[in-house]
């Protein structure tokens, strides 16, 4: 006998993620179809705790059986308008779905739920988009390749002129340490805040990068590289289906005539294999920048990260980018912060740039 045609359409539903059954099967299909750490409920739910920005979701399933997610954070702010984010604090995590159809539903339903939700937009970070949106593909590139075999192998595949870098580094008296708890996050926070306070821009709370920590458990981690008893570099990484992901990371004033940034990197790479990971994701940057030509001399090659954005009628976008010729003048001022001012003010403002 035929099944009633209503188990064969395609029902669409704004999920709970507090339901430990709902984020189970969100979380299978997440890894049956291959997605990113930041497609994850337990992200979502770990920047929810560590920000206040409220985690939820979108699916679509057929018969029972998931066809389609969207994970999504609904970001606010003093500063910007508030805005429906995939993911939010990520640089991946659009659309997962079994076809282009149910995807471009997934994106219609969202503009919906942005307009329940008082958003003036929605932020998808990858996937699929529908024509009317604004797509962009020339803002950022991610760099990620295969990890070699053994630590002189990892060594050889850097190319020369960065592998003398590193073997500088390597040479200095400089002790590394890999781990999760309160020492381990507290020499991270100190590098972090110091580094990004010196590019200019604001630290996200501790908070967050508590609630990911813990949420990730063994999945995540923090190296840091220490100058006799004081931190000067430091990253967390997530590792996801076979890939290190170091995704926040930075060094004190010093960490560069020390080469301490070269040296955590490598070491990650190395530390990488004992997760049973193949590849490393470097992750993303802004093309041209600093930071692109950086993991470009490591011997990666850029990959351009297609973002697409839908803006409520009469809505302004939001411009949360830190690199913005919009915020020039703002940087050089918070570069002159002192570091305890900045690390007061900076997660205030963080918290609500998803």
């Amino acid at each position: 006998m035929n099944a009633p045609f209503s188990l064969c359409e395609e029902v669409f539903t704004q999920v709970d993620l507090a339901d430990p059954g709902e984020a189970a099967r969100i979380t299978d299909f997440v890894y049956r179809w291959n997605g990113s750490p930041f497609h994850l409920p337990k992200w979502l739910t770990a920047v929810e705790r560590g920000t206040g920005q409220k985690a939820t979701g979108l699916i679509a399933e057929k018969g029972g059986e998931l066809t389609g997610w969207l994970p999504l954070s609904v970001v606010h702010s003093l500063l910007f308008p508030r805005a429906l984010v995939s993911s939010g604090f990520a640089v991946d995590g659009g659309v997962l779905a079994s076809s282009p159809t149910t995807a471009r539903k997934l994106c219609q339903l969202a503009t919906e739920l942005a307009q329940r939700e008082a958003c003036a937009s929605v932020e998808l970070r990858g996937g699929t988009y529908p024509d009317d949106w604004d797509v962009q593909s020339e803002s950022h590139c991610n760099f990620s390749g295969p990890l070699a075999d053994d630590d002189e192998a990892q060594l050889l595949a850097i190319p020369r002129k960065q592998r003398a870098e590193v073997r500088k580094g390597l040479k200095n008296e400089l002790r590394v340490t890999i781990g999760s708890g309160a020492e381990d996050r507290q020499a991270h926070y100190a590098c972090y805040a110091e580094s990004v306070r010196n590019l200019g821009t604001p630290v996200f709370p501790h908070s967050l990068f508590d609630a990911v920590l813990d949420a990730f458990g063994d999945e995540a981690d923090i190296l840091t590289v220490w100058a006799g008893g004081r931190a000067v570099a430091s990253v967390l990484s997530l590792y996801h289906m076979g890939a290190a992901m170091p995704y926040w990371g930075g060094g004190r004033f010093e960490a560069r005539h020390l080469r301490a940034n070269e040296v955590m990197y490598y070491q990650l790479m190395c530390h990488a294999r004992s997760k049973g990971c193949i590849r490393f994701d470097f992750g993303r940057s802004k093309t041209g920048s600093g930071p692109y030509n950086f993991k470009k001399n490591w011997g990666f090659d850029p990959e351009p990260l297609t973002y697409g954005t839908w803006t409520a009628a009469g809505g302004g976008k939001r411009d949360v980018d830190p690199t913005s010729d919009a915020y020039s003048r703002k940087i050089q001022l918070w570069k002159r912060l002192p570091l305890s001012v900045a690390n007061r003010i900076g997660p205030l403002i963080a918290r609500g740039l998803g």
